[in-house]
């Protein structure tokens, strides 16, 4: 295809594309639509790799818009010097296919810089015998810049004497000149001051100004003249420094002092006196430097002739450098493929280069060879620029790679040659996908496991070589929430290590099932998809919790009633507990830690049922308390205990009295507990008789009958919380009220009273006693009567932790 392409880019190849810019242009700043001119799309720009190559390079592509933007300062008088037009050689190169295109970037001049005289002030001597008329030439002002910016006129302050002329030389120059107007008379006045202001083009205009200094002198009319208006001479660039370039030579008519004629440079670039040297007296003009043509092929100078009286003139000096052929060529490679593929056809395009000498005319061409051996020949594109392209099949198997000589000659006499030798590597095609070492995937990771830790590892081998055998693994499908993979597993693109994002927990997710890719680096990448499976272990990691026996609603302990008559085997009541475990680890034993009558009951191992073991007997209490065990089959085993307070009655009202009669043993720490609350209850209560008998005497000393109302025998209120429906409902000749504490511990007062009364309703007695039987936990159940008296009275208890 690229013979076909060929013509349809040679023309633009030829003609390069032109752009004028102003100097100083600010970095980033847009020269023109590079890619536009050349007729690329604005994708092409990155994927054909559009750039621009220079020696040094001023100028960037941006990737996106392919504008050719600036990329580094612009300084014209730096790049070009003194040359009128400055152009910069700049190459564009894309690629698919390889091609390069010339590119001519003009800097136009600005008005950067202000005109400069060479000194803060001119001193003149003139002689009063100058007739009127007579002109003094100036040393005038230079400006690097050119054309409309440089020097183009200049201005005086206004005198009698003299006057301002500008003379213009054959290229444009301008040299200010002063006219004498009147006679001069030193004895009037022995000198003048002056002030010379040199204006340039540009907008805004740019000035500089100098004193310039006349004193008068006497007697010399005659100024120095010059052989010649303008010297001409030519020497090649290979002139030994020191040697004697041209002698330039002036005659004045005057005699004595006034004759003596010394020769000086003057309106020269600094780089021109640095190059040359002039000798005052002799005129002869030397080189202090070695010339080279392709760094400046011409210099001009002026050079004055003054003579004693202060009389000058000036003339042209014009030194043109001849070429020798001291350049050998130079090989520059522009673009070399990275990546020749090992199908590549005959006349594919791998390496773009320019042949550079800085001679010129015949030394300057240059012709181009290979070294022999090498499937690869040199197509000519244009003036200077080649194309290196296949000429055979290429084996990678057999030549990975190929050190090609490219060899550039001139035609000087003699010729001068160079060479440069580039590698080129042949690369893979991508014709193998990857290969899993396992058809699927099975792991198995226990819960709670480390979050970060590595729970697989998976593999796939790609034999193709570089980029085409560059393997990455990715996760491309789940069972699991696509939201909620990334929280769950990742897979490392690199290794194919698979890691766990958290903790699994088996009660939650037992198994999930992944599919991983293997893809490489080819293009078109190959890939391959593998399955692989998670089942998540189970672990100890949940306590049996007991379902049954439980707490009431407000927290107080429930019990079980058994009929006084029941048999051995009897079932009691069933502790129920749940384990949310799997396995042996929610195998579940039930054991008896602690029984008020061991052997009255029996608990089943596996079905935690509660039986009676034998009859009841009649020293056996009437409430018992089980403390059972329930632990799973894990190891290490979890557990959880349950308190089972069984009371030996026929009905529940029989339970209740029963309850407060039959104290049931309790443990050393209840019966402390117990004791400790009794003496704290004992001390509050004498204290509140003190304080209630104070307060009785002070009412009775007010003698206010209505501060006694609220202590009125038959009245007796006690507050609270009232016992449930059917706890008061029933055939029983007394009626209760249940309380309850908020405090962890359960507590049963029980009022009689000698009337009956709904539970609904508050409690109020007459005169007749009553007794409070208080049950102080679940696990110690004891009667304590107190005798009520008429008189109401403030309880306060007291829960010891």
């Amino acid at each position: 295809m690229f013979p076909f392409l060929l013509p349809l880019f040679y023309p633009a190849l030829c003609e390069p594309i032109r752009y004028s810019i102003p100097e100083e242009l600010a970095k980033g700043a847009v020269v023109g639509n590079l890619a536009k001119d050349l007729g690329l799309s604005v994708l092409d720009v990155s994927e054909r790799k559009l750039r621009v190559s220079a020696e040094k390079l001023l100028f960037s592509v941006d990737a996106e818009s392919g504008d050719l933007l600036v990329k580094d300062r612009i300084d014209r008088e730096q790049i070009c010097k003194e040359r009128r037009t400055c152009e910069l050689q700049l190459e564009a190169v894309v690629e698919n296919p390889l091609n390069i295109f010339h590119i001519i970037v003009v800097v136009e001049d600005i008005n950067d810089h202000p005109p400069q005289f060479d000194k803060k002030e001119i001193h003149l001597e003139v002689f009063e015998s100058v007739s009127v008329g007579t002109r003094i030439s100036l040393d005038p002002a230079t400006d690097p810049d050119i054309n409309m910016n440089s020097v183009k006129d200049y201005q005086m302050n206004p005198n009698t004497y003299f006057s301002l002329m500008v003379r213009v030389n054959s290229e444009g120059g301008k040299y200010p000149e002063l006219s004498l107007e009147k006679p001069l008379d030193r004895e009037e006045q022995r000198s003048h001051h002056l002030i010379l202001t040199a204006l340039d083009g540009g907008t805004p205009t740019r000035s500089a100004s100098v004193g310039i200094e006349i004193f008068v002198r006497d007697t010399n009319d005659n100024p120095p003249m010059f052989s010649q208006d303008e010297y001409r001479v030519s020497v090649s660039e290979k002139l030994p420094p020191g040697s004697s370039v041209l002698q330039v030579t002036a005659s004045d008519q005057d005699e004595g002092v006034n004759a003596e004629i010394n020769y000086y440079f003057r309106s020269t670039a600094l780089s021109t006196k640095y190059m040359f040297s002039l000798d005052e007296k002799s005129g002869i003009i030397k080189n202090n430097q070695s010339l080279d043509f392709e760094n400046t092929e011409r210099y001009t100078m002026e050079v004055e002739a003054k003579d004693g009286g202060g009389i000058s003139t000036q003339c042209k000096v014009i030194i043109e450098v001849l070429d020798e052929n001291d350049n050998s060529p130079e090989i520059i490679i522009t673009t070399l493929s990275d990546q020749i593929v090992e199908d590549s056809h005959p006349g594919m395009v791998v390496a773009l280069f320019k042949t550079r000498d800085q001679d010129s005319r015949e030394n300057g061409e240059v012709t181009c060879d290979l070294n022999s051996d090498v499937p690869f020949k040199i197509h000519s594109s244009s003036n200077n620029y080649y194309k290196l392209v296949t000429d055979g099949p290429l084996d990678r198997e057999q030549t990975p790679e190929y050190n090609v000589t490219i060899t550039a000659t001139d035609r000087g006499k003699p010729p001068l040659s160079s060479s440069a030798t580039i590698t080129l590597h042949i690369t893979d095609v991508n014709d193998n996908a990857p290969v899993f070492q396992q058809a699927s995937y099975v792991v198995h990771v226990a819960e709670n496991n480390p979050p970060g830790a590595s729970i697989a590892q998976v593999s796939a081998f790609d034999p193709d070589l570089g980029p085409n055998g560059q393997v990455s693994y990715s996760i491309v499908a789940s069972d699991l929430e696509p939201r909620a993979l990334s929280s769950y597993v990742s897979v490392s693109a690199q290794s194919g290590a698979v890691f766990a994002q958290r903790a699994f927990d088996h009660e939650q997710l037992r198994a999930f099932e992944l599919t991983l890719q293997a893809r490489d680096q080819g293009s078109p990448a190959l890939g391959a998809n593998v399955s692989l499976r998670v089942l998540v272990g189970d672990r100890n990691d949940n306590a049996p919790r007991v379902l049954y026996p439980a707490l009431g609603p407000d927290g107080s302990a429930l019990f079980d009633t058994v009929p006084r008559a029941a048999q051995p085997g009897y079932l009691v009541t069933k502790v129920v507990a749940v384990d949310a475990d799997s396995g042996h680890n929610a195998w579940l034993s039930y054991h008896v830690l602690q029984a008020s009558e061991p052997g009255l009951f029996s608990l089943g191992l596996r079905t935690g049922e509660v039986r009676t073991a034998r009859a009841l007997g009649d020293r056996d209490a009437a409430r018992q308390r089980l403390l059972v065990a329930v632990r799973d089959g894990g190891q290490p085993p979890l557990s959880a205990t349950a308190t089972l307070h069984l009371v030996f009655a026929d009905s529940l009202h029989e339970a209740l009295p029963d309850l407060s009669d039959r104290p049931a043993p309790a443990d050393p720490q209840a019966e402390l507990q117990f004791y400790l609350v009794v003496a704290l209850a004992l001390i509050s209560v004498l204290f509140l008789l003190a304080v209630i008998l104070a307060i009785a005497l002070r009412l009775r000393r007010s003698s206010s009958p209505g501060a006694w109302g609220c202590l009125q025998p038959g009245l007796c209120v006690k507050a609270g919380p009232v016992a449930p429906p059917n706890y008061s409902e029933g055939t029983l000749p007394y009626s209760y009220d249940l309380y309850v504490a908020h405090t962890g511990k359960t507590e049963f007062n029980f009022l009689r009273c000698s009337e009956p009364f709904h539970s609904t309703q508050d409690i109020v007695c007459g005169d007749s006693s009553g007794a409070l039987i208080p049950l102080q936990d679940g696990n110690n159940l004891t009667s304590h009567p107190e005798i009520l008296t008429p008189v109401s009275f403030i309880f306060m208890s007291y829960v010891i932790f």
